[in-house]
């Protein structure tokens, strides 16, 4: 899952960024509001975490203009105690939840999950493909029942496609979105990852979910 965060506040963000990338997040930081919204804009995020009081374009601007553009990403505002009234522009703006100044980051983590589950499509919370479940707020993952363990980029691997089951997803795509990076076209890490999946996912089982589609990327798809 990949995560834009926009905060000024250079202790704080690189905090943030710091406990998103243990969680296995991609997290893109930017401390400008107008260069906040170019990438908020430019590049598909699965949640956005925006300070309200920002230089060159507050968080509300970014939050309208996003808004305007019909982008339906969850957003999260982080507003200090005090901006009770920018709170309430805020959601009416169409912001998705708030966090006030100072917040446990354990509190951030729960309510990124929360709003993760809440744009999901297919699942407002646990995600299923035939008899392979993923749990988004224990991070268990069972397939017929039985528990398969994941290192974190596994996880965050899965997470992607089953997100997105029945849809090819390109090389560049999950490297965006699991890596943060641009594809490197000389690198074979994302072929060796999914390798690692289908072992613990596939392997020994009749029925395949992951799937190669030649000159694309991957699927997983229950057919």
């Amino acid at each position: 899952m990949r995560i834009l965060v926009i905060e000024d506040e250079t202790k704080v963000g690189c905090f943030i960024k710091r406990a998103l990338e243990e969680e296995s997040y991609a997290v893109d930081l930017c401390e400008d509001g107008a260069k906040g919204l170019e990438m908020a804009l430019g590049t598909s995020y699965d949640t956005i975490v925006v300070d309200l009081m920002l230089p060159s374009l507050s968080g509300l601007d970014i939050l309208r203009a996003v808004r305007r553009e019909r982008i339906q990403t969850p957003i999260l505002i982080l507003t200090a105690q005090s901006q009770v009234d920018q709170r309430v522009k805020g959601l009416d703006a169409g912001a998705d939840d708030y966090l006030t100044k100072p917040f446990a980051i354990d509190e951030l983590l729960a309510r990124i999950r929360a709003l993760l589950r809440r744009g999901a499509t297919d699942s407002p919370g646990v995600l299923q493909i035939d008899d392979l479940v993923l749990n988004p707020a224990t991070r268990e993952v069972t397939r017929g029942g039985q528990r398969i363990d994941l290192t974190l980029k596994e996880y965050a691997l899965l997470e992607y496609l089953m997100r997105h089951g029945g849809r090819v997803l390109t090389r560049p795509m999950i490297s965006e979105h699991v890596w943060n990076q641009d594809f490197d076209t000389f690198t074979n890490v994302i072929d060796v990852y999914v390798n690692y999946l289908r072992n613990k996912i596939d392997r020994g089982r009749t029925k395949k979910l992951i799937h190669t589609i030649r000159g694309s990327g991957y699927m997983l798809k229950a057919d």
